[in-house]
């Protein structure tokens, strides 16, 4: 793959760095909600809230769907000077199957956390409460969480939602910042500006594993004879090498479910026409289980995703596939995205846009 510098369009940086700023912990995404309602409003957008689903239509809605997650990793107060990792607080655990690559990181990411500075905010309105600093962070053994240690917040109140103080950083290489998935948000948004008449989805709770339920609900609510969507997402990759070496990631499946095929050809085919890489992450999962399983090793797992959960539990009723940046440094505040990958990205959703 190239690593030749290609320049961003500023709109789209100055989306993301918004964004990127305005906190969206997993359960308490309503403030961000907030601010993703005005920006798209901005750009033309008729907007709809629903329970876990912020639904933004151009005017011609069936022509193309895709979905964004708007939550992000965080914590949240669950007793006086207690905080947890939020993801599975509000999972409460009874949807993630052991299938997901955020439970294998989780035990993985205990100590990347430290000295990070956070702060605290009112979930609905986004009211800043206090900032901190993260000190320690370990594994429970009886409530199998991530407990987190803080100093410079002992006085919030049990249901306050944690979000890592972030920023966007970025080179003639690579944007960084806490990006899965604000990046892929920012855009959908995007897409507005250029004249985007389809509908895009931006879910609650993915990191919870539930994000596929509201989902679900619209469809089931409003959808049509042809409800093909496309999940747009981040991929983690070992290093930043490994996530430059193609430009975007496809899927012919993951560990819920197959994915359309002729719609996962057609992405192929608009990123090859635009002269850029693909990789497909259940191949290359797969390849690399080889080698794990050949040492003794426990093999890794395909991942879980929001396109695999709602083609597995909707029945026939929705379908579709994904595209995906890969980047590394995944769900820290480093996670580093190939400028080549974005561009190719933003420029395959322009090509699907002219298509519809």
């Amino acid at each position: 793959m190239t690593s030749a510098f290609s320049p961003l369009p500023g709109g789209f940086i100055d989306i993301l760095a918004t964004l990127l700023r305005e906190p969206s912990v997993v359960g308490a995404e309503h403030a961000f909600f907030r601010v993703l309602q005005r920006e798209l409003e901005e750009r033309g957008a008729k907007v709809t809230w629903y329970e876990g689903l912020l639904v933004a239509q151009g005017a011609k809605p069936h022509s193309l769907m895709l979905s964004a997650h708007a939550d992000r990793h965080g914590l949240i107060c669950t007793g006086p000077n207690e905080f947890q990792y939020a993801a599975s607080v509000a999972g409460a655990r009874s949807d993630l199957l052991g299938n997901s690559i955020s439970e294998e990181l989780m035990k993985k990411i205990a100590t990347r956390f430290n000295d990070n500075h956070v702060y605290a905010y009112e979930p609905w309105s986004g009211a800043y409460r206090g900032k901190g600093k993260i000190t320690n962070a370990y594994i429970c053994e009886y409530r199998n969480n991530l407990i987190f240690e803080l100093e410079g917040l002992e006085h919030v109140v049990a249901g306050t939602p944690i979000a890592f103080r972030d920023k966007l950083y970025k080179d003639e290489h690579a944007l960084v910042g806490q990006l899965d998935n604000v990046l892929t948000v920012a855009a959908l948004v995007y897409l507005f500006e250029l004249g985007f008449e389809g509908t895009a989805f931006f879910t609650a709770q993915e990191e919870a594993g539930k994000s596929w339920r509201y989902l679900l609900e619209w469809f089931r609510r409003f959808g049509g004879s042809t409800n093909q969507l496309i999940v747009v997402d981040t991929s983690p990759f070992p290093d930043f090498k490994a996530a430059q070496h193609q430009h975007l990631v496809l899927r012919n499946k993951d560990a819920n479910a197959e994915f359309n095929t002729p719609l996962t050809k057609t992405l192929q085919q608009h990123c090859e026409r635009l002269g850029y890489s693909v990789l497909y992450k259940d191949a290359y999962v797969e390849t690399h289980n080889k080698i794990l399983i050949a040492r003794g090793e426990e093999p890794s797992s395909l991942g879980s995703t929001e396109m695999g959960r709602i083609i597995s539990a909707s029945q026939g009723l929705v379908d579709g596939s994904t595209l995906q940046i890969p980047t590394s440094g995944y769900h820290t505040m480093k996670e580093s995205a190939p400028i080549a990958s974005v561009t190719a990205f933003l420029t395959v959703l322009q090509a699907l846009i002219a298509k519809g």
